[in-house]
């Protein structure tokens, strides 16, 4: 799996939403077993997977050498694309592409660079090289929806490429239910409504469940609802959704609606634990104190800077 982004550990954590055994192996690339090809289109942070011819030494030689020496059970068209990942590995991509597709012309394939029946991937990195046949590719096109053109928007609003990292790794996809209490504009909404799920927003404003709402119908056609609500009463039973995720209201705001932050956070941690068995929590600090305190494990935390003066804590959570 080619991983995207620069923290390998953070990608990985989402890849495991579509795959089993998730290694890093090298900057920008991991292995995997039992990739699931359809949930690697809406990964946010893995751009593709291949079928995995072999791994070697990071040279254009090697390369060739496996390639040589493998087994090839395809037929049809080719193309070779190869990646030095993070010009780490100092290898001419052309050169590499070159040479890779005459051992496969020889072999007795035609290639086509623009439509190719089969694409074959070569991924330098460091001093690792992988070689396999392209099989899944997630979709990019989260600069459509850039909070700033969105009909509905406010200042804050996380990326749409890390708001899809979060509702993926609590549990979004198809035939499932993904809770936001605090929903704001609704962006997590929006990113698991598109990888298929139902979702259900509250926001303590009127004006944010409108805009939500706004945003919501430009994206999605149905499966979703927005109500006025208190993340710490949540008018929704016991285990009724698949996963939680919510953006936290930051430490600069010392007071929310009826509640002191520290009560709001807590309260809504011990709500979440009750309707889902799966969250993700993104603040300014860490709450996992609270979170253990409201009946969670802290699987996993992450630290994502995102400007000299807001550093936002990532918090995995499960039941």
């Amino acid at each position: 799996m080619e991983l995207a982004g620069t923290d390998d550990t953070y990608a990985a954590r989402e890849a495991r939403v579509a795959a089993t055994d998730v290694t890093v192996v090298a900057p920008g690339l991991a292995t995997a077993r039992g990739i699931d090809h359809a949930r690697v289109a809406d990964l946010a942070y893995t751009h593709r997977a291949v079928e995995l011819v072999g791994r070697t030494d990071a040279s254009v030689e090697s390369a060739r050498a496996l390639l040589t020496a493998a087994r090839i059970d395809r037929v049809g068209s080719v193309a070779v694309r190869a990646r030095d990942v993070r010009s780490s590995a100092g290898v001419s991509t052309r050169t590499a592409e070159t040479e890779l597709g005459s051992v496969l012309v020889d072999r007795g394939f035609d290639v086509d660079l623009d439509d190719p029946d089969h694409v074959l991937r070569a991924w330098f990195s460091g001093g690792t090289c992988l070689v396999g046949w392209q099989v899944a590719e997630s979709v990019r096109d989260f600069s459509t929806r850039q909070p700033t053109d969105r009909p509905f928007f406010q200042p804050g609003s996380m990326d749409p490429l890390d708001a899809r990292w979060a509702v993926n790794v609590a549990g979004a996809g198809p035939r499932t239910r993904i809770v936001d209490p605090m929903c704001g504009t609704g962006g997590f909404l929006v990113e698991a409504g598109l990888v298929g799920s139902d979702v259900v927003g509250l926001d303590a404003q009127w004006k944010m469940t409108r805009g939500a709402r706004e945003n919501l119908a430009a994206y999605l056609d149905d499966g979703y609802d927005v109500l006025r609500g208190d993340a710490t009463a949540l008018p929704l039973r016991d285990d009724s959704a698949d996963g939680v995720v919510v953006d936290v209201p930051y430490g600069r705001q010392s007071k929310v609606a009826t509640h002191s932050l520290a009560d709001l956070v807590g309260g809504a941690l011990e709500e979440a634990a009750r309707v889902a068995p799966r969250a993700v929590v993104v603040a300014d600090r860490g709450w996992h104190a609270e979170a253990e305190h409201a009946g969670w494990t802290v699987e996993e935390r992450f630290e994502r800077r995102v400007h000299g003066s807001l550093t936002r804590h990532v918090h995995v959570l499960r039941r």
